[in-house]
């Protein structure tokens, strides 16, 4: 008996050497089904975006809608109320990469909600950049408010994302067009950026910003106030280089998707939405995979939500980007030939800018004001000298 109980126990430990580690890899291998193809993926990754009901939140799920049809990956969006809200789960760990727009670009200057002591300018990189026929943001108006151009809406009533400073300074740069401020208009907080709209709607606003084919617009359009995009007509040169001197990454753009807008395009200004970010920690197969990815399928998911279609590789603005891509993303661009010399000599230049600026910060910090209003106003104040001493715009009128 003793020698048969001995036998057994011999004959289960083996078997559990043997099977053990094979067990141990079925997940793996679950999860690496397409590594032939350099294509890995956990089981689940995770995005921050703007809220539900956004073009940008849209396009996330169209995206991840193929992540799990295809590859078996759960995209879990986790949508920001606010600018600090989607980066802060980048930065903590909780997301894998973000699809939020200019905030990326103001976190990695380290102004407006990124100039507080604990945040400062951050290693952001890119991923992907989608320029769609829609815009990243510009003006929409109460059709029964009478605002037929940028200088009609002297003394309207404007809205004020509460924690958005992305879009409040998108606002303030379009309302520069016409040589006004916002002191100019009557300002009128908003929770969050679906409250835009709502005020709208609610007869509690005139004019609010957004991207051009964004969903909440299509209430405004429903409502009895209707909705009228004015335009920003481009002939006018100083017009457009007031813009351009808040938002360098701004650039003149012909919409030609949202409501109420013919074919034949409106005269607006746009940047990159969403612009899908992480940060230089992110892991390089995982960046690699989700651009190569997000290419690939391109055409499986490009019908799927508004605006998906910017994300075409021909519309990849890469000689124009303000923010350094990703090592992972710039090898795969690479193997498809996309990557110019051009791309590469910008791309140094943005991880000069986010050197300079991170030296800038660590000499900062041991000697800072400890008082909050003290404190951002001389980071700034050192910010924008190492920037002016580098030869580097210094973003001073944006802020």
């Amino acid at each position: 008996m003793q020698a048969w109980l001995t036998g057994s126990v011999s004959s289960f430990i083996k078997l559990v050497n043997i099977w053990l580690p094979v067990l141990l890899l079925v997940p793996l291998f679950i999860n690496l089904a397409n590594a032939a193809d350099g294509i890995v993926f956990p089981k689940t990754i995770a995005w921050s975006a703007y809220q539900t009901g956004t073009g940008g939140y849209s396009q996330a799920v169209a995206i991840g809608n193929i992540l799990q049809r295809k590859y078996q990956t759960n995209l879990r969006v986790i949508p920001g109320r606010n600018d600090v809200s989607r980066l802060a789960t980048l930065r903590a760990g909780r997301v894998h990469f973000s699809a939020g727009g200019s905030e990326a670009i103001y976190a990695q200057e380290g102004i407006l909600n990124f100039a507080s002591k604990i945040w400062g300018p951050q290693p952001i990189r890119v991923l992907m950049s989608n320029y769609s026929d829609s815009c990243s943001y510009t003006l929409v108006t109460a059709t029964d408010a009478n605002i037929r151009s940028v200088s009609d809406i002297k003394g309207k009533r404007v809205t004020f994302v509460q924690g958005a400073p992305s879009l409040n300074n998108a606002m303030a740069a379009l309302l520069s067009y016409a040589n006004l401020t916002w002191d100019d208009v009557t300002r009128v907080e908003v929770g969050g950026y679906n409250a835009s709209a709502d005020a709208v709607v609610n007869n509690r606003a005139d004019v609010v910003g957004g991207a051009c084919n964004s969903p909440p617009f299509l209430r405004i359009e429903a409502s009895p106030r209707g909705l009228t995009f004015p335009e920003l007509p481009h002939g006018d040169a100083d017009a457009v280089a007031r813009v351009r001197a808040r938002l360098p990454w701004y650039v003149p753009h012909i919409a030609l998707e949202g409501p109420t807008i013919s074919s034949e395009g409106i005269e607006v200004f746009s940047s990159a939405y969403p612009l899908l970010v992480g940060l230089d920690s992110s892991d390089e197969i995982l960046v690699y995979s989700t651009v190569k990815v997000m290419h690939q399928n391109f055409e499986a998911y490009k019908n799927n939500a508004p605006g998906a279609t910017g994300w075409r590789m021909d519309r990849q603005k890469f000689g124009q980007a303000f923010v350094p891509y990703h090592p992972g993303a710039i090898r795969y661009y690479r193997e498809i030939g996309a990557w110019t010399e051009e791309a590469e000599r910008q791309n140094q230049r943005n991880l000069r800018r986010q050197f300079v600026l991170q030296q800038a910060w660590g000499n900062f910090l041991p000697s800072a004001p400890e008082n909050y209003a003290a404190f951002e106003q001389s980071w700034l104040s050192v910010r924008e000298k190492a920037l002016a001493e580098a030869g580097m715009i210094t973003l001073g009128e944006g802020l």
